[in-house]
């Protein structure tokens, strides 16, 4: 009987759930298979990079905007509409690779405007959540988001190298875009989401409402400074995103094919840490757990990658560095989720967006600069203790690059972990 109960009451909530990661996993596979085409064709660090500083740039200049437009209109319209203009531009990619006119800069400009459309999309879909979840099953439903997505990082860089190496880009793009055609016609017609009152539609323009949610962070510090923190963890793991590639691919020891395991290994590390959140105990200050966990996360995996040359340890340094993100954003998701009122969240979450996620487009520019204006040129032609340290040839510079950033994310979380630790919640 609580079985079936339990069923019923999330039933909106696992078909969303469902359909919409699988919908994720077609996307990060062309991102991924996008991201393989252009450096092959290019082999720059830092212009690979720019694809995803494109796709988070609406995120700075946008999102406060978006979480305004979020709450003023109906959820699943948004929805909708934001995942059929995403679908719109990955379709033009694949017109344009099959007429061979595909070119770097074709990329960068639909990245910015699929973007847009999930900066648009996100808060759409958190608040969604929200309001079809009950509140009783926040951290479960939590948790079952961060295994998911931590099965989509296992999956994607495999099914991506697969589609890529044996069917090309084109192959890529339409299980992408069959994975969307599921979940469109999964949420039109199959997940219910309460409809706004016209009372909520008309209660205040957008930069209103965008003021609204400002005003909440700063009446709010403890969330303020947990999406601070996390701002700087972000800038510190979007350089590592760009900067993994161009130590792995070029490496002897590693490749394409080495380079889709290895990163396949933190969405293993993912589903760990997603089964822990989901099993443990409601901790007793999950303030602590956010800054703790991402403390173990930086302190390990980048000196480790930077200090190895064996695929093995690149592996173990995924796993120890991913393991316990979900712990952390199962932590914050619970957090704010019971704390920000739910006509509040789409502004609050769009907030929350801009001020988190603004320094990730910075990380990956500065990861991909240091290390093809800074690091390799430094380290060409090296030798003695720091070819011992970081290896010699391409990809040594993206070593020693690792090593700044293992420095730089311990600095960070001591200097949060002081003035997050005068906060405290249980619930």
């Amino acid at each position: 009987m609580n079985n079936k109960k339990h069923n019923k009451e999330l039933r909106n909530f696992y078909i969303l759930w469902s359909t919409q990661s699988l919908s994720q996993l077609g996307s990060a596979v062309t991102a991924y298979a996008l991201t393989l085409w252009l450096y092959n064709k290019t082999g720059s660090t830092l212009g690979t990079a720019a694809l995803t500083i494109c796709t988070y740039t609406p995120y700075v200049l946008m999102s406060i905007f978006a979480g305004a437009i979020t709450d003023k209109f109906d959820k699943k319209r948004t929805m909708l509409v934001c995942d059929l203009m995403a679908a719109v531009s990955t379709m033009i990619v694949l017109f344009l690779y099959k007429t061979d006119l595909l070119a770097a800069w074709h990329l960068y400009l639909i990245n910015f405007i699929s973007g847009l459309m999930n900066t648009v999309q996100q808060p759409a879909s958190e608040v969604a959540n929200s309001m079809i979840i009950p509140k009783k099953y926040y951290q479960k439903t939590s948790a079952l988001q961060s295994l998911s997505r931590s099965l989509i990082s296992i999956g994607h860089p495999i099914i991506a190298a697969i589609f890529y190496g044996f069917g090309g880009l084109d192959a890529a793009i339409m299980f992408d875009l069959t994975t969307f055609v599921v979940a469109f016609i999964a949420l039109a017609f199959f997940v219910t989401i309460p409809k706004i009152s016209e009372e909520r539609k008309n209660e205040g323009s957008v930069m209103q409402l965008a003021k609204e949610g400002m005003k909440y962070l700063r009446q709010n510090p403890m969330i303020l400074y947990v999406i601070l923190f996390m701002s700087g963890v972000n800038f510190i793991s979007s350089a590592f995103n760009a900067v993994l590639k161009g130590m792995i691919i070029p490496n002897p020891r590693g490749g394409n094919g080495v380079l889709s395991v290895v990163e396949s290994c933190s969405g293993v590390a993912m589903v760990i840490g997603s089964l822990i959140a989901t099993a443990m105990p409601k901790p007793k200050d999950r303030v602590r757990v956010i800054y703790l966990s991402m403390l173990f996360s930086l302190a390990t995996e980048n000196f480790l990658l930077a200090f190895s040359r064996s695929p093995v340890v690149w592996c173990i340094a995924q796993i120890l560095g991913w393991i316990f993100v979900p712990v952390m954003s199962t932590n914050q998701n619970v957090i704010m989720k019971n704390t920000i009122p739910t006509e509040l969240q789409g502004r609050v979450y769009a907030c929350r967006n801009t001020f988190q996620f603004f320094t990730i487009p910075i990380g990956l520019l500065f990861g991909g600069f240091m290390v093809d204006e800074v690091c390799e040129p430094f380290m060409a032609g090296k030798s003695g203790v720091l070819t011992v340290l970081f290896g010699s040839g391409k990809g040594s510079g993206a070593a020693l690059m690792l090593f700044i950033l293992g420095v730089a994310g311990v600095m960070v979380c001591l200097a949060f972990a002081n003035r997050l630790s005068k906060y405290h919640y249980s619930e």
